[in-house]
């Protein structure tokens, strides 16, 4: 393309060997000299065009990623095992927990209630036993219920010789669990002939006999009163 320069030169020489030119004619030549003298505008390339002098300019510059991944190892699986453990049934064991708690709590009720004999003032013999030895504070302590009590088991329905054998495997077990203090339920006799209470005098004597046993107090009236008694276990 040539220079504006060169083409302003030659539009000089035109105009000094071109003859006058008078009115009309001299406007029009006027005219194409002005077109003449202003820069052709580029016109622009087309979308393709472009797309491809960029892609001829970047093609040596992009990456070949399997070319650079090619010496990339695959991680190798772990070697921990899977949790394949089965998911606990969705049962509320914390809510039936409760529930039984309560229901204990609403049967022997939740407070102590007043005592109608204290120790060293009992109304019949067998409500109290401590072994030879031992003071009889441990009694006071173990009605005013020191010792929080950590097993039970009830005879009520057991004749002599089952209520026996229970009681006995319930003490060994509880001595085992290392419990110091457990709550025996033998009943006050009130379902046997005459109302006469069968297991009450038998199941004190029992008590009083076994080495493991340190002291037995009549329970409260809200931990069963005549009808229960409060175990404390020798300990170790």
């Amino acid at each position: 393309m040539a220079k504006l320069a060169d083409l302003r030169k030659l539009v000089d020489a035109a105009r000094a060997s071109a003859p006058v030119r008078h009115g009309a004619d001299a406007a029009r030549v006027s005219a194409r000299t002005r077109h003449a003298e202003r820069p052709a505008k580029a016109t622009p390339a087309p979308a393709s065009a472009r797309r491809a002098l960029a892609a001829a300019r970047h093609a040596d510059g992009d990456i070949d990623l399997a070319q650079a991944f090619a010496d990339v190892e695959r991680l190798r699986p772990r070697s921990r095992a899977a949790n394949t453990s089965p998911r606990p049934a969705p049962i509320p064991r914390q809510r039936i927990a409760d529930d039984a708690d309560a229901l204990t709590a609403s049967k022997y009720g939740a407070e102590p209630t007043p005592h109608t004999w204290e120790i060293g003032q009992e109304h019949e013999a067998g409500q109290t036993f401590v072994r030879r030895g031992l003071g009889s504070d441990i009694l006071r302590k173990l009605r005013r219920g020191d010792w929080s009590v950590q097993a039970e088991i009830d005879l009520h329905g057991h004749t002599i010789d089952e209520a026996h054998d229970a009681l006995a495997d319930f003490l060994d077990d509880a001595r085992a669990h290392g419990y110091r203090c457990v709550r025996v339920v033998h009943g006050k006799g009130l379902t046997s002939p005459n109302k006469e209470p069968v297991l009450k005098g038998k199941v004190r004597r029992w008590l009083s006999q076994w080495d493991d046993v340190l002291a037995y107090c009549e329970a409260p009236q809200h931990a069963g009163g005549g009808g229960a008694v409060i175990v404390l276990l020798r300990g170790g």
